[in-house]
């Protein structure tokens, strides 16, 4: 229980999914619908590392993007539509390589071609989202943190499977401090594109050119892409670097070296908890999270403050929402029989003034309100005196009185 079944190498031979890559053909196992592969072979190839599996004859594997392989045999149908994937505008001379050099240069941020790879990256209702998180953060998502700041398309990264690939994903600047051996992740899906930004452009500018001194993680380059030598990955960004309601079935993940992927934890909305997935056999994998005991069935968050809420209207009344994706929005309710679908879906938060600087208000304590940058930049960091907590995350504490423009806002879902 809790681990993304993995067939394996004689496995992937006996069901007969095949991969071309790289001049060859291989056994495969198929990883997030299709999205990534983990490929075998019985010798040594390049670019293969050594990872013997008790049965199997397929001792050396790689994990490659869909974007990789030319062809794939044996190939199941999907059990629901695909994501959209990453395209490049054909050209004899221009192609994946380059679009990834001029991803990582900020004065390519307006690049015909570079603007059209970034262009077919969508998110739509339903996306699967990955936010990857240091041990720390982990405890923090199961106290009751929700979804927020730099994130991923899960169809983008699935081929990132072990420890050393996630690290280019990683926005807390911890790097290191785990340990070589499990990396954690956030996975949502989304409830709706509004939902979320592109880091490219005017809007962004500001946050790119933060000083060393002033931001976790690794730089913001403004092209819409991850700092990366190797990587073509988008990069996303909650709307103004909001909180997001945290949707029934979101699951926080582990990956250990092996390259499987362990599920730690599923939330529970109506219970507003996290439920514990992992078997004894992978509880270690728990031991560097702080505060958080491996033992531990069930871990409730409904006393965390909340600077978000999901709102639905239904029959002329208001009620607390839940996304329970892709299928839709319900009312959150502890009886089955009570959780009617609505009629009208909405994402609640507050937003105020400080100093000149719009943020939006997290909570409350004793006269003060903590505060986050909407659009962080060299000036409005000094202004506030803002502190990094996170990849692009700024947050401060302010005197309520000195706060203006203070009003909860509603921002519509289309059903």
């Amino acid at each position: 229980m809790g681990v993304t079944p993995r067939a394996g190498g004689d496995a992937g031979v006996r069901a007969g999914l095949r991969v071309a890559f790289d001049g060859g053909v291989y056994p495969a196992e198929e990883i997030a619908r299709g999205a990534a592969y983990e490929v075998f072979s019985a010798d040594e190839v390049p670019g293969f590392e050594w990872s013997p599996r008790p049965g199997s004859a397929l001792p050396w594997r790689r994990f490659v993007h869909a974007t990789e392989v030319t062809a794939v045999y044996g190939a199941s149908e999907p059990a629901e539509e695909p994501e959209a994937p990453l395209m490049i505008p054909a050209h004899r001379e221009r192609g994946w390589a380059y679009a990834q050099q001029i991803s990582q240069r900020p004065d390519s941020a307006g690049d015909p071609m570079l603007t059209a790879v970034r262009n077919s990256a969508v998110i739509r209702r339903g996306t699967r989202m990955v936010k990857v998180l240091s041990a720390r953060q982990l405890s923090g998502y199961v106290r009751g943190w929700l979804p927020h700041g730099f994130c991923y398309r899960e169809h983008d990264v699935a081929h990132l499977r072990t420890p050393a690939a996630l690290t280019v994903l990683r926005t807390d600047g911890e790097v290191g401090h785990d340990g070589p051996d499990v990396a954690y992740a956030l996975r949502w899906r989304a409830a709706d594109p509004g939902d979320y930004d592109v880091p490219v452009g005017e809007a962004f500018r500001g946050l790119a050119a933060l000083s060393p001194r002033d931001r976790v993680g690794p730089p913001v380059l403004g092209t819409g892409f991850v700092p990366s030598n190797g990587q073509l990955i988008p990069e996303f960004v909650t709307r103004d670097f909001a909180d997001l309601p945290m949707p029934a079935n979101a699951t926080l993940l582990a990956y250990p070296a092996e390259g499987v992927e362990v599920v730690l934890y599923t939330y529970q909305a109506e219970q507003r908890g996290w439920l514990r997935m992992v078997g004894p056999q992978w509880r270690h994998l728990l031991a560097a999270v702080p505060g958080l005991s491996p033992d531990q069935e069930y871990v409730p968050t409904g006393d965390a403050p909340r600077s978000t809420q999901l709102v639905g209207a239904y029959r002329g009344s208001e009620y607390e929402a839940v996304g329970d994706l892709p299928g839709g929005f319900r009312v959150l309710a502890m009886t089955r029989a009570a959780r009617y679908p609505v009629e009208a879906a909405a994402r609640r938060l507050r937003v105020a003034t400080w100093r000149g600087v719009p943020c939006l208000v997290l909570r409350e304590e004793a006269g003060w309100l903590r505060l986050r940058l909407r659009r962080p930049d060299p000036d409005t960091v000094a202004v506030t005196g803002a502190q990094c907590h996170d990849r692009g995350v700024y947050e401060t504490w302010a005197p309520g009185a000195e706060v203006t423009d203070d009003q909860v806002v509603h921002l519509p879902y289309a059903l």
